[in-house]
Parts: structure tokens; C-alpha cells; sequence
């Protein structure tokens, strides 16, 4: 990997690589910088033998806090990042000590597994600011409640860790995340590498089957909502801490 300062860390310990995504400055949000150095470290792991499994992590109190409005990534991009994170022969394991919001959620429902901490909370906050969460529902639809995402979709609202638990959005959750990912993480090293590449396989090939049907509309989609009137107004309004237009 390159030496250069990346917004993704890395470290590595009996078989599990963890990949902590490091952009205080912007409450880890989806930049274009970060995609491409998050999908630069999911590159490296899938081609070391010594990685029997990724656990995608965190610093500060944000996971992610979504797009990067600033330098956003083009909606390819984040495409084919989620769909690496799927694809990847390894089990990838999400470990959230913070807040999700809007694109940040979609890590997570391309992840396999996802743990978090009872503090954490998550909102798709993507319909209050003019868009939608188009290229996130890639992995997030097959996986999760219909009823309960069609609520948090339309809405925005805020919800715990209890109920992204309850409507398949994590895995577990717990008051320490470590200590509820830890049978994960024993279960997986005592797991074998072929088992573990085979099992991923069938448990993915639904959502890669939606990717490839779905992820060139869902691209177009997003980036004509993002060149809308309504987002520019929505975007704007959340770097100025006000109420967009068309708030009643």
C-alpha cells in the first residue's frame, strides 16, 4: 500500500485486518478522496493471503456522516465501491461506535455482518435535503424491512441501534461493540478460508444480481437529483444550519 498519508488506516492482527476510516475533519463523509482510499485498502486485503476477514471501522463519534457536499464522489464511484465491498471474498465486518447518516448507511448495508454501540444512531436523511438514497439501496433493500425502510426513506427520522437491529440494518448491537463482535470475529478465525469465500458467495448473490440490473439507473438517478434546483436549495441550506424552502 502507498505510503502517502490516506484517509483510511490500516492494521492488521491474527487474521482480521481492520480498515478505520480517518477523516475527522469532515465526520468521515464520503469524499472522493476517501472512496477512492477506502477502495485502494479493500484492493490490498482481497490480495493477502494472511486476511481472513476486514472489519471496517472508525475515529470519532461519526462512522460516516454521508456524502461529502463539498467533493462529493461520482455516483459510479460509490457504486462500485459498495459493490466491492459485496463482492470481496472475505467476509467484511462493520464496527460502529458512532453516528450513520444518508451514504454512510450504505457501507453498512453492503458490509455482511454489522455490530454497533447502544449510543449509536442512524437517519437516510438524503429526502431532506432534495435527493434520494438511490445508489445506497443497492445492497440496502434486499437485505432490510421494507415497511420499516419505507418509513426512515420518506421521513429522515432518527433511529437506535435497537431498531436498526430490529429491521435488519445491523447485525447486534450492545452497550461495548467489541465485546458483541467478539464470537463474530472468534467465529471467523476459526472459520476456513475457502468456507468463508463460498458461504459469502450465496449470501451475496441476490444483492450483486441487483447491481448489475439496477446500478446504472440508480447512478443516473442520483446524479440528476444532485444537479436538481431542490437539492442545490436543500444542500445549501444545510451548510447555512437552516430550513430549506420548503419547510412547512
Amino acid at each position: 500500500m502507498s505510503t502517502e498519508k490516506t484517509l483510511v488506516r490500516s492494521s492488521h492482527e491474527c487474521g482480521i485486518t481492520t480498515l478505520t476510516l480517518d477523516s475527522p475533519a469532515n465526520r468521515n463523509a464520503l469524499s472522493a478522496a476517501l472512496v477512492a482510499d477506502l477502495s485502494d485498502a479493500l484492493t490490498a486485503c482481497g490480495k493477502d493471503d494472511a486476511v481472513r476477514a476486514v472489519v471496517l471501522t472508525h475515529t470519532g463519534n461519526t462512522f460516516s456522516a454521508g456524502a461529502d457536499l463539498k467533493s462529493p464522489p461520482p455516483p459510479e464511484a460509490l457504486v462500485a465501491l459498495l459493490r466491492q465491498i459485496v463482492a470481496l471474498d472475505r467476509p467484511v465486518v462493520a464496527r460502529i461506535a458512532g453516528h450513520v447518516r444518508a451514504g454512510g448507511l450504505g457501507l453498512l448495508g453492503a458490509c455482511d455482518i454489522s455490530a454497533a454501540s447502544d449510543a449509536a444512531s442512524f437517519a437516510f436523511t438524503e429526502v431532506r435535503i432534495g435527493v434520494a438514497p438511490a445508489v445506497i439501496s443497492l445492497p440496502l433493500l434486499p437485505r432490510t424491512d421494507p415497511r420499516a425502510v419505507a418509513r426512515y426513506y420518506l421521513t429522515g427520522e432518527r433511529f437506535d441501534a435497537a431498531e436498526a437491529v430490529r429491521i435488519g440494518l445491523l447485525t447486534t448491537a450492545g452497550d461495548d461493540v467489541d465485546a458483541a463482535l467478539a464470537p463474530v470475529l472468534d467465529g471467523l478465525r476459526r472459520s476456513s478460508p475457502q468456507g468463508l469465500t463460498e458461504t459469502k458467495r450465496l449470501l451475496t448473490a441476490k444483492v450483486l444480481e441487483a447491481f448489475d440490473r439496477d446500478a446504472a439507473d440508480l447512478s443516473a438517478l442520483s446524479a440528476r437529483l444532485f444537479s436538481s434546483a431542490q437539492a442545490s436549495e436543500g444542500m445549501t441550506a444545510f451548510l447555512e444550519r437552516r430550513d430549506p424552502a420548503w419547510v412547512l
